[in-house]
Parts: C-alpha cells; sequence; structure tokens
C-alpha cells in the first residue's frame, strides 16, 4: 500500500521513479530546456524549485542538500554560482512547461520543459 505516499509513481517503484527525476532534473541544470513527458515535468517541478531556493540560501547546508540530491559537484556549482542568483527578486516558479503534443509512438503527450528567464 502506499498511503501516504505522495507524487506520482510514473509505473516504476519509488528508487527508480527517485533516479529517474533527480536524472531529470541535472539534464534541465545542465541544458536549461529538456524534452520529456508530461507527467514527469510535473512531478519534477518539485524538485526543481526546491534546488533552485536552496541556491538562492547559498549557505554551506543547502549546497549539500543540493549536493544529496544531484550528485555532481560541478553542476551545484553552476546552481549556485549561475542559475539561482538569477531568481533573486522572484518568490518561486522557476519553470515553463510548454505543451507539444502526443508522442509519435504511443501517443503519451510530450512537453517542454525549461527554466524562465
Amino acid at each position: 500500500m502506499r498511503h501516504a505516499k505522495r507524487g506520482r509513481k510514473l509505473g516504476t517503484d519509488a528508487s527508480h521513479t527517485q533516479a529517474m527525476l533527480r536524472s531529470l532534473a541535472a539534464a534541465l541544470f545542465e541544458h536549461e530546456r529538456i524534452k520529456t513527458t508530461e507527467t514527469r515535468a510535473k512531478e519534477m517541478r518539485t524538485l526543481v524549485d526546491r534546488i533552485i531556493t536552496w541556491g538562492k540560501e547559498g549557505d554551506v547546508h543547502a549546497r549539500r542538500l543540493a549536493l544529496a540530491e544531484i550528485k555532481d559537484r560541478a553542476l551545484v556549482h553552476k546552481i549556485f554560482d549561475d542559475i539561482a542568483p538569477r531568481y533573486a527578486e522572484r518568490e518561486g516558479g522557476y519553470t515553463r512547461i510548454l505543451k507539444l503534443g502526443p508522442r509519435k509512438g504511443d501517443a503519451a503527450p510530450m512537453v517542454i520543459i525549461e527554466l524562465v528567464e
């Protein structure tokens, strides 16, 4: 049973879902724009917003929390030094989802998720 478990299951078990969302978030921070399915993008938004908020705090504890999620020191430096300062005046909503339509193979709704400028 999944009592008191939040978030979408995404067709996998919890550890695979967590790993997939971390990987998607790392790709978004690296490229600043990625193409994925709508449900994955909506679920990834919360993780990305939380990491950017940690980047805005900028202290050692926030860096360690971000490093625990992303697992790439260079990318965490990019988040804290380049990406997070862009959103110093913004309270939240750091991502934008643009719908593309159904995927050809299985008709899954595809989107582009990007960081807001």
